[in-house]
């Protein structure tokens, strides 16, 4: 039935030979890689006015200087990105940059962050849709988790799918949103300048706001920068391109960060001049589509394909996330399980791990994208920052033609994010804290399992002279139950690998007829094996065996021999009936693991009905 349904779930298995087949061209490519950036539109201009109308309504007209300020920097980090892509087309991202640049602990903070920050791109992404769902049907208000929850799950299937099937899917409502943006900027463009929309700005731009500060329009500003995560899952997954991996790559990279321009600053002006304030129950993007489109079949379009984009986001983290996972295991800083392949040849162990993550996450933030975002920006602000630091080194080091005006657009991105990271750090400290706990819990988890791995293989590395070592003999230790044909299986063959056959059986207090029968049973059948019977007055079995066995080997070493424990089992003939029996022998043989010089090996005795 398992194996049934994950073929129902998850497809028949692929061939190594067929992973050509599952790269993907610009067209998919943007659909799949580029969900995340393009959706962070429906709540990036909302993040902005939010700030601002907590002071007043009148300073959303600082919402366009700030959204001016926000694509310069988009430019910045686009530049950087495309030169990160030619640099390192193998993939990796700002993790391989300031690994390579500015050295493994730089790395590591980089990896670490993105690792947290795409968790939170599925965490976010989702609870933006759901609220965008809530937008157009209120009724479902108050069951964000839930919502936010089943979603995550289904867009985990569907990576586990495959790429270019998780691609496939996603093609039509990406380019769906695309149209209707692009269509909801039009129409709107067009009806202000017809004046079918009378000017509703809240105050005019230039108006002096009473009281305004500096620090509250960088706080606005922090906000904003949201709509800027995403732009580095391109540089992520190069490979996952057609050939040239780099040249389809920055193409795809050059045409979402247009698209992205493009679309942030057409609905950061429609919102000023609609002179819109933010509610709780419906988002700015919907109040501004409502404003274009009236209640019509197109405002309903609009927030269905809004829904789409922002859960489908969501499969941005799905698609960095593996390949991050597996650099950093390739680079011993994570389990090595990151770096194999499932059926459909994706990182299966990495796409399972992110959504759990981003479910436990949806869960200790209650689903509000407003308590997510602030974090969410500290994950994606300081790979920016490390990593055109990191190409700003690189430029330095190897000086190609033009090298000064690349560190130069690369020290203009590291500014800005670094500023905004000082920005979130100052003034969103109250949401942005648990980042310095977790930071540092995974800095010390990734050098535990470097050091781990480590010390594994220099134990395991073999000298220039390999040890080789005679023993005389071999002892077998047969763990005995009752007399059946199991028992006389094993018995027969570990007559035949020992030397010393010792049949070991615990008995209890509560049948202790039950108990001689079997070994009067057993020393009649195999009279030449010594059974030894040892009491257990507190029903358990293991710590019997582990002292016994212990003495064993003690022995069997001063004497040159090996000790070898049996551990006889009986097979069901239909896997659903282990269920039905007690699991014994792996109980014992987890245990057995644990001892030095035994060496455990199971009899199996498969049953015909």
């Amino acid at each position: 039935m398992r194996r049934y349904l994950k073929r129902l779930l998850i497809g028949k298995p692929l061939k190594s030979s067929e992973e050509g087949d599952q790269q993907l061209s610009k067209f998919k490519a943007l659909a799949l890689l580029s969900s995340d950036a393009l959706s962070s539109v429906a709540y990036g201009t909302e993040q902005i006015v939010t700030v601002l109308v907590g002071f007043s309504a009148m300073a959303i007209w600082y919402s366009l200087p700030i959204a001016l300020l926000v694509l310069v920097l988009l430019a910045s980090i686009t530049i950087s990105y495309r030169q990160i892509i030619h640099a390192y087309p193998k993939g990796g991202g700002a993790y391989v940059v300031s690994s390579k640049n500015l050295g493994k602990n730089a790395g590591l903070i980089s990896g670490g962050s993105l690792l947290i920050d795409y968790m939170l791109t599925v965490a976010v992404s989702v609870s933006a849709g759901t609220e965008a769902l809530i937008s157009a049907v209120p009724s479902l208000y108050g069951h964000q988790v839930a919502i936010s929850v089943v979603i995550i799950i289904l867009v985990m299937a569907m990576n586990l799918r495959g790429l270019r099937e998780s691609a496939s899917f996603l093609t039509i409502p990406v380019y769906l949103f695309v149209v209707m943006i692009i269509l909801m900027l039009l129409v709107g463009g067009y009806n202000i300048m017809t004046g079918q929309v009378p000017y509703h700005a809240t105050a005019a731009v230039g108006t002096a706001v009473p009281g305004i500060t500096l620090a509250l329009l960088l706080k606005a500003f922090s906000s904003g920068s949201s709509s800027l995560t995403g732009v580095e899952a391109i540089s992520n997954a190069v490979p996952f391109f057609k050939k040239p991996h780099a040249k389809n790559a920055a193409a795809t990279l050059t045409i979402m960060a247009t698209l992205l321009a493009v679309f942030f600053g057409g609905i950061t002006f429609l919102n000023y001049w609609y002179g819109i304030i933010p509610t709780e129950k419906v988002t700015v993007l919907s109040q501004i589509a409502q404003t274009t489109f009236g209640q019509g079949i197109l405002y309903y379009i609009f927030q269905f394909s809004t829904v789409l984009i922002l859960v489908l986001a969501a499969n941005t983290g799905f698609s960095a996330f593996p390949i991050l996972a597996f650099n950093l295991a390739k680079d011993k800083f994570m389990p090595h399980l990151y770096m194999d392949k499932g059926d459909r040849l994706g990182y299966s162990n990495g796409i399972i791990t992110l959504a759990a993550g981003s479910i436990i996450l949806t869960f200790i933030f209650n689903g509000s994208t407003s308590l997510l975002i602030p974090l969410y920006a500290v994950g994606v602000f300081i790979p920016f920052t490390l990593s055109q630091t990191g190409m700003i080194v690189k430029w330095y080091h190897d000086r190609p033609k033009g090298w000064i005006m690349k560190a130069f657009y690369n020290f203009l991105g590291a500014f800005i994010s670094f500023s905004i990271l000082l920005i979130l750090f100052r003034y969103r400290l109250s949401t942005v804290w648990p980042f310095f706990i977790i930071m540092p819990v995974m800095y010390i988890i990734f050098y535990k399992i470097n050091d781990h791995y480590n010390k594994v293989a220099e134990q395991l590395r073999l000298t220039e002279e390999a040890e080789i070592h005679d023993y005389d003999g071999s002892t077998v230790i047969v763990l005995v139950s009752s007399v059946t044909h199991v028992t006389t299986g094993a018995i027969n063959y570990a007559r035949s690998i020992g030397d010393y056959v010792i049949a070991m059986h615990v008995s209890f207090d509560t049948n202790p007829e039950k108990e001689h029968e079997t070994e009067r049973e057993f020393k009649e059948r195999f009279p030449g094996v010594r059974f030894v019977d040892l009491h257990s007055s507190y029903r358990s079995i293991a710590s019997p065996v582990v002292k016994f066995t212990d003495v064993i080997a003690k022995n069997a070493a001063a004497r040159n021999f090996t000790t070898t424990v049996l551990v006889p089992q009986f097979v069901p003939r239909k896997p659903w009936q282990n269920i039905l029996h007690n699991q014994t022998s792996l109980r014992l043989r987890t245990v057995l693991n644990s001892r030095e010089n035994i060496i455990v090996a199971t009899y199996n005795y498969h049953l015909k009905k």
